[in-house]
């Protein structure tokens, strides 16, 4: 039955070449920012001298420029789509990044990583709409690709600091100006599709598809927020909670990859099932499921932390794809600004959640900030149960 419905769902439409492009590019984009950037704390750390507050104030800085630039852009290119942005927008978080490698001080590391987020805040509205675009019927399909390529390059980023960082040090942040370069050269080759499909729509649009429900995606919204206080603590922290039990810098690096590799698995999988499975029980399962992980990530050790860990991450992302599409649903006639609060304010919720750990862990050590996980995901649930099914959203339309 799951095998069915894993490989059932209408795709009508589904535009392959452009999707795997926008995934490949997501991958880049989200590998220089959600993915390296936490990896690259500890370095950061030690070569500007920060404690733990001044840490998690780096991934709030990252997160929330490109929160706060997502919801905007995305509202202004619901108006007025830029294509241009795609390349544009890679281009610059590779340049930002590769910058946090020369600054001589804190003030400008934190500007460079503001220009990073500002790059990726200007990709992902215009990126999002894009997949939404090449969907087809198969909306959760398409996001489901384009967000496991963001999910892999978060994977994928930790990986990236003891492969040549460690050896290269922080000089060797440099190579990212290219990489971003590379991301910029595949979203150049879609930007001709994207113009045609953009003005393809615009001679026939016609009626909206559907009525706007505000609670629902503020609910939505809050559910979004816990999930990414939960994910990018998890990656931040993970390492210096690693520290803390003895364990070195590569280990931590590589289960933080393990966490967000489930996480991209589950991303995927939860994707598929959303076009065949209302979205609201998808989401209910993914918060309700990832509380006894939570709890028992900190009291676990060896094999056992190994396997809550990928189970923890698989759940907590599984819902990813599906939050987008949700989202989508309830403003039909803003893809953008529910791609943007989807997808961007969840990640600058979350740097604002990394700066408090930062806090709590310089006054209470990292173990008490793991033993708080287990609170977010519960919250998560709760605001679940408020949001309208995928039927009772359809019934008002």
């Amino acid at each position: 039955m799951t095998q069915n419905i894993l490989a059932a769902p209408a795709q009508k439409g589904l535009v392959k070449r452009a999707l795997w492009r926008l995934g490949a590019t997501h991958f880049i984009n989200d590998l220089m920012t959600t993915g390296i950037v936490p990896a690259l704390l500890p370095l950061y750390k030690q070569a500007f001298h920060l404690t733990y507050t001044q840490s998690g104030i780096i991934l709030l800085m990252s997160s929330l420029v490109s929160s706060v630039m997502q919801p905007v852009f995305g509202t202004f290119t619901d108006h007025h789509p830029k294509p241009w942005l795609l390349p544009l927008g890679t281009l610059v978080t590779g340049l930002g990044l590769a910058l946090t490698g020369i600054v001589p001080n804190y003030a400008l590391l934190l500007l460079a990583i503001a220009l990073s987020g500002l790059g990726s805040g200007l990709f992902h509205p215009e990126a999002s709409r894009g997949a939404h675009l090449a969907a087809g019927k198969a909306k959760g399909t398409a996001q489901a690709i384009f967000q496991v390529g963001g999910n892999l390059g978060q994977a994928f980023g930790p990986l990236m600091l003891p492969a040549f960082l460690l050896a290269t040090g922080i000089h060797g942040i440099l190579w990212f100006a290219l990489i971003g370069a590379l991301g910029a050269l595949l979203m150049v080759q879609i930007v001709p599709w994207y113009k045609e499909k953009i003005t393809a729509g615009l001679k026939k649009k016609t009626a909206k598809s559907g009525q706007k429900h505000l609670p629902g995606i503020i609910c939505l919204t809050v559910v979004v927020v816990m999930r990414s206080w939960t994910q990018i603590g998890i990656a931040g922290f993970l390492p210096f909670f690693y520290l803390s039990q003895n364990l070195s810098l590569k280990v931590g690096d590589v289960l933080t990859f393990l966490f967000l590799l489930a996480g991209a698995i589950g991303t995927f999988i939860g994707g598929r099932l959303a076009d065949s499975i209302d979205y609201k029980w998808l989401l209910l399962a993914s918060m309700a499921l990832t509380i006894p992980f939570a709890w028992l990530l900190p009291h676990v050790h060896g094999i056992w932390a190994v396997i809550v860990l990928f189970v923890f991450g698989f759940l907590i992302l599984s819902s990813f794809a599906v939050t987008v599409v949700y989202g989508q649903s309830m403003l039909p006639n803003n893809i953008g600004l529910a791609s943007g609060l989807m997808i961007g304010f969840g990640v600058g919720a979350g740097g604002i959640g990394a700066a408090l750990m930062g806090w709590l862990s310089d006054h209470f050590g990292v173990r008490f900030v793991f033993d708080l996980f287990v609170i977010l995901p519960f919250i998560g649930t709760l605001f679940t149960l408020l949001i309208p099914s995928e039927r009772q959203l359809r019934q008002n339309q």
